[in-house]
């Protein structure tokens, strides 16, 4: 639980998008349902009949696979948060590794506001906040394009005032 301040970019169109595209999840299972129907057909092409028992597990399997990827994309979307304090913003995010970033108002040279094909599809975007470390990887996905724009807009204005007084 997370204390007052603290924002869950979280929207019904993020959960779409991210079910869209797990392959983390999905990968691993499509491949084995795809072997197995492989070996399957295979089989009865050959002549031999078909097994129940094989149809079965594969359907169970497929379904299984389906349902942990659900509640996989459901978590995945529900760990990001971000919480504007003072001086600077902090963004968690994680399922397994649950990460913190603190990112300095001062220290943000440019805010992007991305959307890919899928993001655009359901009318999300996603900040990014580039600053001067090599490895930052500060962003917000799952905001609504207005809220996105709104929210650059907020931080670039805050990145200004913090670092004219550097």
């Amino acid at each position: 639980m997370h204390p007052a301040g603290w924002v869950h970019p979280w929207s019904p169109g993020q959960l779409s998008s991210n079910r869209t595209a797990p392959p983390e999840v999905f990968g691993a299972a499509g491949l084995a349902g795809a072997l197995v129907l492989v070996v399957s057909a295979a089989g009865y092409l050959a002549g031999a009949p078909p097994n129940a028992g094989v149809t079965v597990v594969l359907i169970v399997a497929i379904a299984l696979a389906g349902f942990l990827g659900d509640r996989w994309a459901q978590r995945r979307v529900r760990a990001w948060a971000y919480c504007e304090r003072e001086d600077d913003l902090v963004v968690q995010r994680g399922v397994m590794v649950n990460r913190l970033s603190v990112i300095p108002y001062g220290r943000m040279q440019f805010i992007d506001v991305v959307a890919g094909p899928i993001e655009r599809a359901f009318g999300l975007a996603t900040v990014r906040m580039h600053t001067a470390a090599a490895s930052s990887d500060a962003r917000i996905p799952g905001l609504t394009q207005v809220e996105a724009a709104r929210l650059r807009d907020h931080l670039a204005q805050l990145g200004e005032a913090r670092a004219a007084g550097l």
